[in-house]
């Protein structure tokens, strides 16, 4: 039967392994909203926020950057210069004046995860007779702080987006990883907390379930223990 076999388990890390990023701290300390903050990421076709994603770009080159553009949208303002603005439409309650310049990493500064205990003891069981492995989405700010803590050492190998150039939801992500680990779709499972995600899984035939609580994957997957 299938779940005799040795089975590749797909791991998401925030969310599921342990708290994801509250952004909206960030949004706050730039007096922007979400949708302004990654309508500025993508100003000029030139989307900064995939390329830190994807590890092409660091940390400090994505603040660098995104002090540029809020400098060119400020004097916009003075100069009357509607290029940008039309490119870059910000919500209507923004004061893009209040934005202040960015002197520090706030992806290091505001992120303080707190891990599952539960979700860790069910990957340490799996791990007794399975492939366990982590398959996230994160920036190299956060990949040192994870790194730092050890959060990574739970599994088998880790496939994060900034180290293989590849992200959620896009196929090529697990068709990646399931290279990486020569296993089939058939044979690999993956949650996430995000939706959107296991769907991107299950599209390339990867058995996928929307993670709630570690007490609800360990249900799933128990016949796997």
């Amino acid at each position: 039967m299938l779940y005799n076999l040795i089975m590749l388990f797909i791991f998401d890390m925030g969310g599921v392994v342990t708290t994801t990023f509250r952004m909206d701290s960030i949004y706050d300390k730039l007096h922007l909203t979400k949708d302004d903050f990654f309508s500025i990421c993508r100003m000029n076709d030139c989307d900064i926020w995939d390329k830190l994603e994807k590890g092409n770009i660091s940390p400090s080159n994505f603040w660098e950057e995104f002090n540029v553009r809020i400098a060119k949208l400020q004097r916009s303002t003075y100069d009357g210069i509607v290029e940008i603005e039309d490119i870059v439409k910000l919500s209507p309650e923004t004061d893009i004046q209040k934005v202040p310049t960015v002197q520090h990493d706030l992806f290091r500064l505001c992120f303080h995860p707190k891990l599952n205990e539960e979700t860790v003891a069910l990957i340490k069981e799996l791990s007794k007779k399975h492939r366990v492995v982590c398959g996230t989405n994160t920036i190299q700010s956060h990949w040192e702080n994870h790194m730092e803590r050890g959060d990574y050492s739970y599994f088998q190998q880790t496939y994060a987006s900034n180290k293989i150039s590849a992200t959620k939801p896009n196929k090529e992500f697990f068709e990646l990883i399931l290279d990486a680990e020569n296993a089939k779709p058939q044979e690999a499972f993956f949650t996430d907390d995000k939706e959107d995600n296991c769907k991107a899984a299950e599209a390339v035939g990867i058995n996928a379930i929307q993670f709630t609580t570690a007490a609800e994957l360990r249900k799933a997957w128990k016949k796997y223990l």
